[in-house]
């Protein structure tokens, strides 16, 4: 395998999660009797960079296809952070009717609804035609592509450039990292701003966060890499915020390197420091990974046993990719857990990839009163404890499986 920046060959193996099918290739009861394809799940890293990355098993336009079940609004959470991010960046950059704002990979227009609220015009760009439809039905401006070099241009023919060009939870999806970031030069205006939010590294490694890794996920990114690549392409990060989304993310806001209309802040050469004092920029850090995922499956299966022994119904909520990966390395199938909720009826009635627990509806889950309830989006943990907090009625307990295992 070759590093996605640089082209050099990887050697440096961080984890080996086995092999799984792609975690967000859901299952129709026909599909259930057909072969599924298993894909290898080792990710490494660079000594170079201390990028950390999966190979490109699955490609991403079969990945990302037209029917793509991942609904961002579907996570009231998510809204909630979408909407304080958009009147964050209009109170601090004074975007108006004036300004152009584009987010790449605009799902069913979640964010951009906001953006839209305030009369500032937006653009989606989002590959997949199920979630664009939806945006579009929202009077939100979507175009069905991919991102990178080649649309970057297209955008500046159609003067398309962007004075805020943002995407969340992106930059770890994409393949080819050199071509999403030099197109990301293209289509910012001259004294634009970028920004965009990803899962930390250094969360997912203090936290045992290894459900977070999976074929769609091709990068798994800390600043130190992020900054060497935005360099690369002639992009600086001049600021950079701890977020809690997603169990622990960075968003960082970069402009055209040279440019003096925003001013590098403190807050880029402290984290940098917090990663290079735990030792981020060398290979020790990463060593050992292996070791503290398998004790999070022992102990999970080991809740699992003895539940099963003592005849406990167990069911789960979030028939999300992390959940997946979860399942599908500690070998979990419908003999362990009954079914999974979820509330994105685009999932329900198919089978998760690999376990093939039924994907149900909620009403399922006041039918059958489990005595456990996995909850596998642990980032949205209290989210989903509150609102499903009815199953006390029957003494129902939830379970969390990472960073370690909780019931409460």
């Amino acid at each position: 395998m070759l590093c996605r920046f640089d082209g050099l060959p990887l050697t440096n193996e961080f984890v080996d999660l086995g092999f799984s099918p792609a975690s967000n290739s859901y299952l129709t009861q026909a599909q259930l009797n057909e072969p599924e394809v298993y894909y290898p799940l080792k990710l490494f890293v660079s000594e170079r960079t201390f990028l950390v990355q999966v190979d490109e098993y699955k490609k991403h336009d079969e990945i990302f296809s037209n029917d793509y079940a991942y609904f961002s609004s579907y996570s009231t959470s998510w809204l909630a952070h979408s909407k304080a991010y958009v009147e964050m960046m209009i109170k601090r950059f004074e975007y108006s009717g004036g300004s152009q704002v584009v987010e790449i990979a605009s799902n069913d227009g979640y964010l951009l609804q906001y953006f839209k609220e305030k009369n500032i015009p937006v653009l989606g760009i989002e590959p997949t035609s199920g979630t664009a439809a939806v945006a579009r039905s929202k009077g939100i401006e979507s175009w069905v592509e991919f991102f990178g070099v080649s649309l970057a241009k297209r955008m500046v023919t159609e003067g398309r450039q962007a004075d805020l060009l943002l995407s969340n939870n992106v930059l770890a999806h994409v393949p080819d990292i050199n071509d999403f970031v030099a197109g990301l030069k293209i289509a910012l205006k001259e004294d634009g701003v970028i920004t965009m939010e990803f899962p930390h590294l250094l969360q997912l490694v203090e936290q045992n966060q290894f459900d977070t890794i999976y074929h769609e996920h091709f990068s798994y990114l800390s600043l130190l890499a992020v900054k060497a690549i935005f360099n690369h392409h002639g992009l600086e990060v001049f600021d950079v915020q701890e977020i809690p989304t997603h169990g622990g993310s960075l968003r960082i806001f970069a402009k055209h390197a040279g440019s003096a209309k925003h001013a590098v802040v403190s807050s880029v050469e402290d984290l940098l420091n917090k990663e290079i004092a735990v030792g981020m920029n060398t290979l020790q850090y990463y060593q050992g990974f292996q070791q503290k995922v398998n004790e999070v499956k022992n102990q999970f299966l080991g809740f699992l046993l003895q539940a099963k022994k003592e005849k406990k119904k167990i069911a789960a909520y979030g028939a999300a990719a992390k959940g997946n990966t979860f399942l599908n390395y500690c070998g979990i199938k419908t003999d362990m857990i009954d079914f999974v909720i979820d509330a994105n009826p685009n999932k329900q009635n198919k089978f998760l990839p690999g376990s093939h627990i039924p994907i149900v509806n909620e009403k399922i889950l006041k039918q059958l009163k489990p005595d456990y309830v996995v909850i596998f989006p642990w980032n949205i943990k209290s989210e989903i404890s509150e609102q499903l907090s009815y199953i006390r009625d029957w003494n129902g307990k939830f379970v969390i499986a990472i960073p370690r295992l909780q019931i409460f």
